[in-house]
């Protein structure tokens, strides 16, 4: 049965054809995205759509709408030469007058009447949809002046007139025309996350079938299939590899250059890049199943998401609107009162209007949004909600969660102590390697580590509540706890597992002929990254704490051996919530780091939740950011991120409101005693330069190294 999905549709009052599901940006202009209806879908055509993916979406109608405005800019230029021509300029500079011709006094009417309609009226119907949206703006402000000069100019031709404004409307389009496709070009290149996403997914893909391969579209793929990848080429979809061995580029994934070793077994991912090897690879996931196209929703979602600054600005935008009518209408009473004639009130009124247009101070915060979500997913981590973002920048303490995080959360050996340490790993591992409980693996995995030769065992057994044992190179060994020993450990090896055993560590005996030849600690591994995440966030002057749920000694030790400022031991998952606001409570900033399951409850009451995830196994429901990797060292480039995003959408907004400040005075006429006038035409290359201004300063962003 064909059930139907009600999904609210956002499109851009420029560009009606741009349309998605969620609010956003539109690409090719950076104007905000307004809701304009509701349309049924069917769920199976929403699944179709889903299951092609977004890598159309983004590029249809790339450079289409860009060289429409030159185009148009180009008409408009044209046509204000003689317009320009027949205006009351070269009479009064140059003492010269047009030729004149029977119907020539029409002549501006009727260009003006071709740039207002060819030219000028993208900017009525944009209007008319911010309005249908009840979000008037920049394209309500242009339509009311270039209508307000149109309407006035042709009645008063119409009338036996002379006094017009067709030069300062053609002008005003044509210079609207120009700056709004130098905007639109500074826009798209500020923007391009999704779209640069897309482009990492090939356009067929070559399966096997059988004993030929054949090259089929991407979107033909199927859950199972074979695919071949040649060296150098670009992995098609999420899989296993299922034959051969090479390096792949993961970048895009983990943000490390260099390439990962794929051998049989090993997982891959859609759009990153095969190394000199082949590769044939089973598909395991496609279309929205795919990592690939979790990124790009996170990506969606985040730039669809607002901070504290997007509100702010937002809110701005729209009282600027209100402000610069009211302006516009007291600026055009007020001349009217003072006798200045109608033709120059209604200037005066077209200047403020368009000097007010917000559409930089619209762009000054999404843009830098963009470009930094765009920059967390090339460093490792995915930006899930903006306001997240902007929260890191006052963290002032990380709580880390051990297992997981700061910890490899697999046993390692830590410790052997004998007196041949490589003997006694190697008769361990022996024994071991019959065995898969946990400890055994860690050791049988830590020989090998050490290329040492396992010998063949012997007479394997398990012995109940103490260990394992068996025959090595004719040799009775015994693998266990302290329940295999017969007799005393000698005072110096006792004072040292006393030690290790303080530390919480897991201690195995190997003893053979009743004679204890050695023992091995392990414990829960700690990442060398951690060791580094812990230095880096000190120099930047944040605190570390950890939060466990294993005992006093262990959390001790790991706290001693990466320099964590502080700690919580034996915390059950519900209690993690409460140390939270402990440290909140004593007036810190608190990002809590975890696995985003167990960890929910505590990642939603920090300040900013921060869930560790690996490949397509990412918990997200409760974190505001995501770490790709398991690298506790991506923390602090969250963290730099959000402090050179924040100062950059502050220069934004400098940007975007200090020239109203003195423009919008100049444009009413406050100087005009002095002669000092700010022409509609001049008006409108001010606001289209404060917004190429933004949109550089934005894009300058991305020079910043994390």
């Amino acid at each position: 049965m064909n059930q139907e999905l009600v999904n609210k549709i956002y499109t851009c009052p420029m560009h009606p054809e741009i349309k998605q599901e969620i609010p956003g940006m539109c690409p090719d202009c950076g104007m905000a995205l307004v809701a304009v209806k509701h349309e049924a879908r069917s769920i199976e055509h929403s699944k179709h759509s889903e299951h092609e993916g977004s890598k159309d979406d983004f590029n249809k109608h790339a450079g289409h709408h860009t060289q429409d405005f030159l185009k148009k800019f180009l008409v408009s230029l044209v046509l204000t030469v003689p317009v320009l021509v027949y205006s009351d300029l070269p009479q009064t500079f140059f003492n010269w007058q047009a030729p004149q011709f029977p119907g020539s006094r029409y002549l501006q009417l009727l260009i003006g009447s071709i740039v207002f309609f060819y030219c000028g009226w993208v900017f009525i119907a944009s209007a008319w949809r911010e309005l249908k949206a009840k979000l008037p703006g920049m394209m309500t402000l242009i339509a009311l002046a270039i209508t307000t000069a149109y309407v006035y100019s042709a009645i008063s031709v119409l009338a036996g007139g002379t006094q017009t404004l067709f030069l300062e409307l053609t002008t005003l389009i044509a210079v609207m025309l120009l700056g709004h496709w130098i905007e639109m070009k500074s826009v798209q290149g500020a923007q391009g996350a999704l779209k640069e996403l897309s482009k990492l997914l090939p356009d067929v893909a070559e399966v096997i079938r059988g004993d030929k391969s054949e090259t089929v579209p991407l979107m033909e793929l199927k859950e199972g299939d074979l695919v071949f990848v040649r060296p150098g080429g670009k992995i098609p979809a999420d899989g296993i590899v299922a034959d051969g061995k090479s390096d792949v580029n993961e970048a895009i994934i983990t943000g490390e250059s260099k390439p990962v070793i794929k051998n049989t077994g090993a997982e891959v991912i859609a759009g990153t890049t095969n190394g000199d090897g082949s590769l044939k690879i089973r598909v395991a996931k496609i279309g929205e199943k795919t990592f690939l196209a979790g990124v790009m929703r996170l990506i969606k979602e985040a730039q669809a998401s607002k901070s504290r600054l997007q509100i702010l600005s937002d809110k701005a935008a729209f009282y600027l609107t209100i402000i610069a009518v009211a302006s516009g209408i007291i600026t055009l009473v007020s001349w009217l009162l003072a006798s200045a004639g109608i033709s120059f009130a209604l200037t005066r009124l077209v200047a403020v209007l368009v000097i007010a247009c917000p559409h930089a101070l619209g762009l000054a915060i999404p843009l830098v949004a963009a470009i930094s979500t765009t920059m967390a997913a090339r460093n490792g981590f995915l930006i899930r909600q903006r306001a997240s973002l902007e929260r890191a920048r006052k963290i002032n303490i990380v709580l880390f969660d051990k297992t997981g995080t700061l910890t490899k959360g697999e046993y390692g050996v830590t410790d052997i102590i004998a007196e041949n340490d490589g003997e006694v790993l190697r008769l361990a591992a022996a024994v071991d390697s019959n065995s898969e409980h946990f400890v055994s693996r860690a050791i049988v995995a830590e020989a090998k580590k050490r290329d040492l030769k396992i010998a063949e065992v012997k007479n394997f057994e398990r012995i109940p509540g103490k260990g394992v044992r068996g025959l090595v190179d004719g040799q009775d060994v015994l693998v266990g706890g302290e329940a295999i020993l017969s007799g005393a450990v000698a005072d110096k090896m006792k004072s040292r597992l006393a030690v290790l055993s303080k530390e919480g560590k897991t201690i195995i005996y190997i003893v053979s002929g009743g004679v204890l030849l050695g023992a091995i600690a392990l414990a829960d591994i700690i990442r060398e990254e951690s060791r580094e995440a812990i230095v880096k966030l000190k120099k930047a002057g944040v605190r570390t704490a950890m939060i466990t749920g294993d005992s006093e000694d262990v959390a001790s030790w790991v706290a001693e051996k990466l320099g964590i400022d502080e700690y919580f031991a034996k915390v059950l998952p519900g209690e993690k919530a409460s140390k939270v606001k402990e440290l909140q409570k004593r007036g810190l900033k608190v990002a809590m780091v975890g696995d985003g399951i167990n960890d929910a409850p505590a990642l939603t009451q920090a300040d900013l939740g921060i869930a560790i995830g690996a490949g397509t196994n990412i918990a997200i429901e409760s974190a505001g950011i995501i770490l790709v990797k398991n690298d506790p060292r991506d923390i602090l480039k969250i963290i730099k991120l959000s402090r050179l995003t924040y100062n950059k959408m502050v220069q934004n907004l400098f940007w975007a409101t200090g020239y109203n400040v003195v423009a919008l005075p100049l444009a009413a006429g406050v100087l005009a005693s002095r002669g000092i006038l700010l022409e509609p035409a001049l008006a409108a290359v001010f606001m289209s330069l404060s917004t190429v201004i933004v949109a550089v300063n934005a894009v300058l962003l991305r020079r910043e190294k994390l």
